[in-house]
């Protein structure tokens, strides 16, 4: 059999269902094996032949080819809560149960009047969610997702990987509900972020490049141990527990026009829209993402999930190189903008929330206020707009730079 290809192999658990369709048109036509349901499930074995197998009715090339399609299946693992041709929508229903399961396990956090609103010319209202225990949204999801774990898989442990706020969250209420938590880290995440999770007493794993790196690791590393993966982003029960924040707002602020939220890998995003636009539908939604990792819009523009390259951001903790599948098929039909600001205007918005409301957030946690400060959002103007301050674990090094950044930008400050 004579056979030309020209493939782009992408070694990544998001591409098994190519490889595998590919290694497919080898085997069916030879009449070989028929079908693999079972392969790359979290905790389950591969069941396919020995990986060293090779045929003589194949060239050396065939058998070649073969070869490496099954070492990348042995290789690869499929998270089951998150399938690219599978999605999940969450729904407001899952959103209400979280409020109520996690309601004493997170701070209800306030949303106040901005002095910033005058600056603006909106009349704008922060909601703190860095005031939770370890700083950031993201324990909302963690509580509930390690809540929802079956008592085996609580035994068991959890495991999965994440830049910083994710992790700290599920380290945090791991340690509060007794649940084990192994958390694989890029050698990129903040270096506050590494110890705070090592103090709440997980496993802690710093290798990986990138998120994407680090998320295959966890992922083997939990298929491996058979710890049960949780995305920090894309899981539906993180979703729905990050929805929890929308429901907060509507309770607080009464009337609000539109609602500013950071966008990563559209966890919080695809919450907080579920929530907002099921009891006001009227609000519009807002997603913000820095130029050095829209993955979001990317998707938006292909019609699904696409992988983008990521540069070195002031919001790191957005810098996510594929949103996630379940986040954008459940926040896709609720967002009504979305816009991409320059770092400088990050900056910026970190020293006018250091300044004007004594607010110490990271890039993630400002990026909603740099959106407005660049003039993307001048028809809110005269508006009630609520802006999410997500996190505030960033950096004491970090956050010196971003104030003389800030400053820079803003010609208070000149250097030589």
């Amino acid at each position: 059999m004579t056979l030309d290809l020209c493939l782009y192999v992408d070694i990544d658990c998001f591409a098994v269902t190519v490889l595998y369709s590919v290694q497919e048109l080898f085997v069916k036509e030879r009449g070989m094996i028929a079908d693999d349901t079972n392969g790359g499930a979290m905790g389950n074995e591969d069941s396919e032949p020995e990986s060293n197998h090779s045929d003589d009715s194949f060239t050396e090339e065939e058998n070649r080819f073969n070869q490496m399609m099954l070492d990348q299946r042995k290789m690869s693992v499929i998270d089951p809560n998150c399938l690219p041709d599978r999605p999940q929508a969450v729904t407001f229903a899952d959103v209400t149960s979280a409020a109520f399961k996690i309601k004493n396990g997170v701070v209800n956090t306030p949303c106040v009047r901005s002095h910033l609103s005058d600056l603006t010319g909106m009349e704008i209202f922060l909601k703190k969610d860095f005031m939770q225990a370890t700083g950031s949204f993201k324990e909302r999801g963690a509580c509930y997702a390690l809540l929802m774990l079956t008592d085996e898989q609580r035994k068991k442990g959890v495991i999965s990987a994440s830049l910083g706020n994710h992790a700290q969250a599920l380290c945090y209420h791991g340690q509060r509900l007794g649940v084990p938590v192994t958390v694989v880290m890029p050698v990129v995440a903040p270096i506050m972020k590494v110890q705070a999770c090592r103090r709440f007493g997980a496993s802690v794993i710093v290798d990986g490049n990138d998120m994407k790196e680090a998320k295959r690791m966890a992922m083997l590393k939990g298929r491996e141990l058979g710890l049960t993966y949780i995305n920090g982003y894309d899981h539906p029960h993180i979703i729905a527990g990050q929805g929890t924040l929308g429901l907060e707002i509507v309770e607080q602020v009464q009337d609000f026009d539109a609602v500013v939220v950071p966008v990563g890998g559209g966890g919080l995003i695809a919450g907080i829209a579920l929530a907002v636009k099921s009891l006001h539908p009227n609000v519009k939604v807002i997603g913000v993402e820095s130029d050095r990792c829209a993955s979001f819009s990317s998707a938006l523009s292909c019609g699904k999930p696409t992988p983008v390259q990521i540069k070195s951001t002031l919001a790191d903790g957005l810098a996510v190189p594929l949103v996630g599948y379940n986040a954008f098929h459940t926040a896709r039909p609720l967002i009504d903008k979305m816009v991409v600001v320059k770092e400088e205007w990050i900056a910026i918005a970190i020293l006018r929330l250091v300044e004007m409301e004594k607010c110490v957030v990271e890039g993630a946690g400002a990026i909603g206020l740099a959106a407005i400060l660049a003039g993307h959002l001048s028809e809110f103007k005269d508006k009630r707009v609520v802006l999410i301050l997500c996190g505030g674990n960033i950096d004491t090094t970090i956050l010196g730079r971003c104030l003389d950044r800030g400053l820079t930008a803003d010609g208070r400050l000149l250097k030589f």
